[in-house]
């Protein structure tokens, strides 16, 4: 067996994360009124403003994303993507698309194991058509120039595995 990985970055995450979604999300899980009531009010109202050398932007309201440095941001970024995976996992699986997903907030790792480069190839081709879709849905993008294939496997030697083209999707070719 040869084992392949598809590595990519989600653009702007943490600044492009929709409140409105937000909430309605943590209203599908039921959450305690008090707890959705304090989470948007924590989300509205929000200002910021740019620095750039002795440049100072005015102040913007905004109602999008979530600051990285919020105590609150590991609580709102797994709770926004909770859905996202769910969706993508049962997408997968309804494709027959033997790949498993490890998420790192806003990174992601799609890994493929099979006989076949070839094979792992067109897996991973369809887990990432699937998923720049999906985020799309979400308003989420993904950041094709800092996508990347690993290929791993048991030949003592060199070896030179396909390269997967991304192109038709608005990737690169790996």
């Amino acid at each position: 067996m040869s084992t392949s990985t598809l590595a990519f970055d989600i653009a702007q995450f943490f600044p492009s994360l929709n409140h409105q979604l937000l909430t309605l999300i943590m209203k599908k899980a039921s959450f305690n009124n008090h707890v959705m009531s304090f989470f948007a009010n924590y989300l509205v109202n929000r200002k910021m403003n740019y620095y750039w050398n002795n440049f100072m932007s005015p102040i913007f309201h905004v109602n999008i994303g979530i600051g990285q440095g919020s105590v609150l941001l590991p609580i709102l970024s797994t709770l926004y993507l909770l859905p996202f995976i769910y969706i993508l996992e049962n997408h997968l699986k309804n494709l027959k698309i033997l790949v498993s997903i490890i998420s790192f907030v806003n990174d992601g790792l799609f890994i493929s194991q099979s006989n076949s480069f070839d094979i792992s190839n067109s897996w991973l081709y369809c887990n990432y058509n699937v998923l720049t879709n999906l985020l799309e849905k979400f308003g989420l993008i993904v950041k094709h120039s800092k996508t990347e294939i690993f290929h791993f496997n048991r030949f003592h030697g060199s070896f030179n595995p396909p390269s997967l083209d991304l192109s038709p999707l608005g990737g690169n070719v790996l």
